[in-house]
Protein backbone atom coordinates (compact mmCIF):
# COMPACT_ATOMS: atom_id res chain seq x y z
CA UNK A 1 0.00 0.00 0.00
CA UNK A 2 1.82 3.24 -0.85
CA UNK A 3 0.96 6.63 -1.79
CA UNK A 4 2.82 9.34 -3.09
CA UNK A 5 2.18 12.65 -3.67
CA UNK A 6 3.57 15.52 -5.94
CA UNK A 7 2.97 19.05 -7.71
CA UNK A 8 4.16 20.98 -4.74
CA UNK A 9 6.67 23.77 -5.06
CA UNK A 10 6.86 27.52 -4.75
CA UNK A 11 3.88 29.62 -5.86
CA UNK A 12 3.63 33.14 -5.73
CA UNK A 13 0.33 34.85 -3.15
CA UNK A 14 -2.81 34.65 -5.55
CA UNK A 15 -1.07 31.84 -7.45
CA UNK A 16 -2.42 28.18 -8.16
CA UNK A 17 -0.77 24.49 -8.00
CA UNK A 18 -2.28 20.77 -8.37
CA UNK A 19 -1.08 18.21 -6.17
CA UNK A 20 -1.88 14.72 -7.13
CA UNK A 21 -1.50 11.36 -4.97
CA UNK A 22 -1.11 8.23 -6.73
CA UNK A 23 -2.13 5.49 -5.80
CA UNK A 24 -0.91 1.97 -5.08
CA UNK A 25 -1.29 -1.46 -3.34
CA UNK A 26 -4.79 -1.39 -2.98
CA UNK A 27 -8.86 -1.08 -4.40
CA UNK A 28 -8.54 2.54 -4.75
CA UNK A 29 -12.01 3.01 -5.82
CA UNK A 30 -12.87 1.98 -2.56
CA UNK A 31 -11.78 3.91 -0.35
CA UNK A 32 -12.35 7.50 0.53
CA UNK A 33 -9.15 9.77 -0.14
CA UNK A 34 -8.27 12.81 2.67
CA UNK A 35 -5.40 16.02 1.96
CA UNK A 36 -3.87 17.27 5.55
CA UNK A 37 -1.45 19.73 5.59
CA UNK A 38 1.44 20.41 8.15
CA UNK A 39 2.70 24.09 8.84
CA UNK A 40 6.22 24.43 10.72
CA UNK A 41 5.25 24.57 14.57
CA UNK A 42 1.71 23.80 14.16
CA UNK A 43 -1.18 20.54 13.87
CA UNK A 44 -1.38 18.47 11.63
CA UNK A 45 -4.87 19.35 10.03
CA UNK A 46 -7.53 18.27 7.65
CA UNK A 47 -7.76 20.31 4.68
CA UNK A 48 -10.18 18.24 1.89
CA UNK A 49 -12.06 14.40 1.77
CA UNK A 50 -13.93 12.99 -0.93
CA UNK A 51 -15.56 9.77 -0.63
CA UNK A 52 -14.93 6.80 -2.66
CA UNK A 53 -17.23 7.37 -5.87
CA UNK A 54 -16.14 11.27 -5.45
CA UNK A 55 -20.08 11.58 -4.88
CA UNK A 56 -19.31 14.34 -1.54
CA UNK A 57 -16.74 16.10 -0.27
CA UNK A 58 -15.99 18.37 2.28
CA UNK A 59 -13.07 21.31 3.20
CA UNK A 60 -11.60 23.25 6.00
CA UNK A 61 -12.91 26.79 6.25
CA UNK A 62 -9.81 27.86 5.84
CA UNK A 63 -10.01 26.28 2.14
CA UNK A 64 -13.39 26.39 0.90
CA UNK A 65 -14.20 28.47 -2.42
CA UNK A 66 -10.44 28.38 -2.88
CA UNK A 67 -9.69 24.34 -3.27
CA UNK A 68 -11.45 21.56 -5.56
CA UNK A 69 -10.43 17.73 -4.60
CA UNK A 70 -11.08 15.69 -6.97
CA UNK A 71 -10.01 11.79 -8.05
CA UNK A 72 -9.66 9.95 -10.96
CA UNK A 73 -10.53 6.01 -10.31
CA UNK A 74 -9.61 5.00 -13.14
CA UNK A 75 -6.06 6.36 -12.72
CA UNK A 76 -5.77 5.77 -8.82
CA UNK A 77 -4.99 9.34 -8.22
CA UNK A 78 -7.13 12.17 -6.23
CA UNK A 79 -6.23 15.63 -6.80
CA UNK A 80 -6.35 18.73 -5.22
CA UNK A 81 -6.40 22.19 -7.23
CA UNK A 82 -5.57 25.12 -4.90
CA UNK A 83 -6.19 28.50 -6.60
CA UNK A 84 -5.99 32.13 -5.27
CA UNK A 85 -3.13 31.07 -3.01
CA UNK A 86 -2.30 32.48 0.76
CA UNK A 87 1.19 32.48 2.63
CA UNK A 88 -0.89 30.85 5.46
CA UNK A 89 -1.17 27.53 3.03
CA UNK A 90 2.31 26.91 3.60
CA UNK A 91 2.65 23.64 4.56
CA UNK A 92 3.50 19.84 4.36
CA UNK A 93 0.89 18.57 1.88
CA UNK A 94 -0.26 15.05 2.95
CA UNK A 95 -2.89 12.60 0.82
CA UNK A 96 -4.03 10.17 3.51
CA UNK A 97 -6.10 6.70 3.16
CA UNK A 98 -7.66 4.69 6.10
CA UNK A 99 -6.95 0.88 3.90
CA UNK A 100 -7.48 -2.08 5.42
CA UNK A 101 -8.49 -0.70 9.02
CA UNK A 102 -4.62 0.76 8.81
CA UNK A 103 -3.46 4.56 8.36
CA UNK A 104 -1.17 5.19 5.60
CA UNK A 105 0.64 8.41 4.54
CA UNK A 106 2.35 9.46 1.72
CA UNK A 107 5.11 11.00 2.44
CA UNK A 108 4.46 14.60 1.91
CA UNK A 109 4.53 17.43 -0.83
CA UNK A 110 5.78 20.87 -0.02
CA UNK A 111 3.69 24.15 -1.06
CA UNK A 112 5.87 27.47 0.07
CA UNK A 113 3.78 30.43 -1.02
CA UNK A 114 5.59 33.16 -1.04
CA UNK A 115 6.55 37.07 -3.06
Amino acid sequence: VQLVESGGGLVQPGGSLRLSCAASGFTFSNYAMTWYRQAPGKERELVAAITSAGGSVNYADSVKGRFTISRDNAKNTVYLQMNSLKPEDTAVYYCYARVYFRDTWGQGTQVTVSS
